[in-house]
């Protein structure tokens, strides 16, 4: 399967990356590795995460506050939000349009 960003989920994920360096030199390093490691997990498993509405599914990063929140086009999983999971709920919807 191919993975694809939005835009918006993108720059999520600079974000937090750059937000954990900051905190401790490396680790947005390991956010990164456990990033990695969700969306192997999302590319073996596309359809067993929580759905959140019909067509977006939620894959949770271990150890950090964040969720990938993820469609699926037939051959692709295209990452709609990297969601920190204690802000502003479903604000990624409007993404869908």
């Amino acid at each position: 399967m191919k993975i694809e960003f939005l835009e918006p989920a993108q720059i999520e994920l600079d974000e937090a990356f750059s937000w954990y360096e900051c905190q401790q030199l490396n680790l947005g390093i390991q956010f990164l590795n456990e990033f990695d490691a969700a969306i192997r997990r999302v590319i073996t498993f596309p359809e067993s995460y929580a759905r959140l509405d019909s067509a977006i599914r939620r894959c949770l990063i271990n150890r950090f506050p964040y969720g990938i929140l993820y469609g699926i086009d037939s051959d692709t999983i295209v990452i709609v939000a990297v969601a920190h999971l204690h802000r502003k709920p479903n604000y990624w919807i409007e993404r869908l349009g």
